[in-house]
């Protein structure tokens, strides 16, 4: 009977062991998952809740940290969107100063020669037409927030355009209008924005007050954006200067080109042909002057803006250090601790496992029976 009676106990006293380790070995399973997690993705965890003591500064840091992220990214890519831009609109300049030093000489030449100059312009203007119609990554770099459409809509058909056409048909009749009166023509057109005449989308043919509130801007921190773009239909930061001028630069090298484009042989002799060139020179003058001094502080600005880049890498580095800290594991540690668990485990698995295969016989002594 006492045989019995001890082995009793003793079952009793084994059921307890084997909760013990059973609960034990729960435990150390849950801290291998744990370390598994953390050696797969390095974080400590993969809620907020299992940061413990670093989840204030993880809620506090990581939409900061986002935002001087986005930041940079943004400022990236008008970065691109500038320098494109720039690109172009000193190929525009080039065009212009090749017609404006052209146009210094075209009341010496000899007729025949004016026909020759006149059919450049006409190519030149479907140059220049086509390369306001620049793009950068799928966006046109000169039509603003309106980046998805082409400033100017059909720029190889421009020189058949209304734009155009009513600039050769005001030019055609310099010998009865006089210059005086073909010049305020030109003019008028070059300005509208009446469809059918501007050679501009109709988002850009507006008012430049309006267009204004158009431009593209980068945010560089908190409140804070810097403008970007410069639309093909007016000027951005520059005025536009002279006696004859739309106040664009673009509209007026376009209305030069337009204009040369539109003489002939037939008109050197014309009284106002003469004071017709010389202000298509003086205004192509003006517009470059306008359109370098525009695009240098589109530079200037650019060059602003990298800084910036640069001052908020260097915030974000910071942060994420920070950040860091709180939610990143040390992996040595990491993996050195997950090799320990595993071997425990292991050997908790062993123990169980010779527990559960040791019957209550091999306790009981032949001397006890």
């Amino acid at each position: 009977m006492s045989a019995i009676t001890g082995a009793g106990e003793y079952g009793a006293f084994g059921g307890d062991i084997a909760g013990v380790l059973v609960g034990d070995a729960a435990h150390v399973k849950q801290n291998l998952n744990t370390l598994l997690q953390q050696a797969g993705d390095g974080y400590v965890a993969d809620t907020f809740a299992g940061l413990g003591s670093g989840i204030a500064t993880a809620v506090s840091l990581g939409p900061q940290l986002a935002n001087l992220q986005t930041w940079q990214n943004d400022i990236s890519a008008a970065s691109s969107n500038m320098t494109v831009a720039q690109n172009a609109l000193s190929q525009i300049s080039s065009i212009a100063s090749n017609f404006y030093a052209q146009t210094a000489n075209l009341n010496g030449l000899d007729p025949s020669e004016v026909d020759s100059v006149a059919a450049s312009a006409r190519s030149a203007l479907q140059q220049v037409a086509a390369l306001l119609d620049t793009t950068d990554g799928g966006d046109y770099v000169f039509s603003g927030q309106d980046s998805s459409n082409p400033a100017v809509p059909d720029p190889d058909s421009i020189t058949s355009s209304g734009f155009f056409t009513q600039i050769q048909t005001a030019v055609q009749a310099l010998g009865t209008s006089g210059a005086t009166a073909t010049i305020a023509s030109t003019l008028a057109i070059a300005s509208s924005n009446v469809a059918g005449t501007s050679p501009f989308s109709a988002t850009l043919s507006q008012p430049a007050a309006v267009l204004a509130g158009l431009r593209t801007s980068v945010a560089t921190g908190q409140g804070q954006s810097v403008p970007t773009s410069i639309l093909a239909s007016t000027n951005a930061d520059i005025a536009s200067t002279g006696d004859s001028t739309t106040g664009s630069y673009i509209r007026d090298i376009l209305r030069g080109l337009a204009t040369v484009g539109s003489m002939s042989s037939s008109q050197v002799s014309d009284a106002g042909f003469d004071a017709l060139v010389q202000d298509t020179h003086t205004s192509l003058g003006d517009a470059i002057t306008a359109l370098n001094a525009d695009a240098g502080v589109m530079g200037d600005r650019q060059t602003a803006l990298q800084t910036a880049q640069t001052t908020l890498g260097d915030q974000a580095t910071a942060l994420q250090s920070q950040l860091s800290d709180a939610q990143d594991v040390d992996m040595a540690q990491t993996l050195s601790r997950l090799t320990q668990t595993q071997t425990q485990l292991q050997a908790s698995y062993q123990i169980l496992s010779g527990l559960t295969s040791t019957s209550l016989v091999k306790y009981l002594s032949p001397s006890s029976v």
